[in-house]
């Protein structure tokens, strides 16, 4: 399995995240675009870093939604949609060739990132903004029990997919993430890492009521705010490595 990072979420003067620290680790940056987080500086020094380790690139695209941080649902038509993901996805595209780097994969942001996953014709247009790009693209979404529908419909629009789990967040009965207002919502570090090696060992995670769901998972997204996020990365990869 591979290992995936929001990063790039900096704006002008407000610093987000500790890139530098976390790009080592990882095999695949999901880079802010400019709608939650990032600012041209911000990308450019990201993309910096990911050519400079090797790193994978993909767009974060997310809603136009800088003052909630991405995390609140918008309601737009799907021609704003569509044509909103094709800015940000080119954004990230242009700036990524200038570093050498060919953009790989699409992971939407925060609460569209939640969207898509309960709204079927959400995700019909997230999937097709992405399919229409000029050159092949895999799209980012969550693993749950719905990994056949989900690839059927991809399948569908010829697009690629990568299923991702989370490392530090705990999952409801129905597969979901569940909600950060909710106690227990974020693993601490030792539930993180037995959630991992579960993960790595058994391909199961253990849901909230302790029940045990089988996922079809091909990248773990971790996260790297803080010193503490940054160690517990470098545990996350042994783990993975010795599995």
């Amino acid at each position: 399995m591979l290992l995936n990072c929001d990063l790039g979420e900096s704006y002008g003067s407000w610093k987000m995240g500790m890139d530098a620290e976390v790009m080592p680790h990882i095999d695949q940056a999901n880079i802010a675009c400019g709608f939650h987080a990032g600012d041209p500086v911000t990308i450019d020094k990201t993309l910096s870093l990911a050519a400079r380790h090797g790193v994978s690139v993909g767009a974060h695209p997310a809603y136009p939604d800088l003052v909630g941080f991405g995390r609140r649902s918008m309601q737009l038509d799907d021609q704003e949609l569509g044509s909103s993901l094709r800015y940000q996805i080119a954004a990230l595209d242009g700036m990524a060739q200038c570093h050498g780097l060919q953009l790989a994969y699409v992971k939407p942001h925060g609460a569209l990132y939640n969207d898509m996953m309960a709204n079927g014709p959400l995700r019909q247009v997230v999937m097709a903004a992405v399919a229409a790009w000029h050159r092949p693209l895999a799209l980012m979404l969550q693993a749950t029990p719905q990994a056949e529908e989900h690839r059927r419909e991809a399948q569908a629009a010829g697009l690629p997919l990568l299923f991702e789990a989370f490392a530090d967040r705990c999952y409801d009965d129905d597969g979901r993430l569940l909600s950060r207002k909710r106690p227990h919502a974020v693993h601490d570090r030792e539930r993180m890492l037995a959630q991992v090696d579960e993960l790595c060992r058994e391909g199961t995670i253990t849901t909230i009521s302790g029940q045990r769901l089988q996922l079809q998972v091909d990248t773990v997204c971790v996260h790297g705010d803080n010193l503490e996020g940054v160690r517990a990365i470098e545990a996350v990869r042994a783990l993975i490595k010795e599995a």
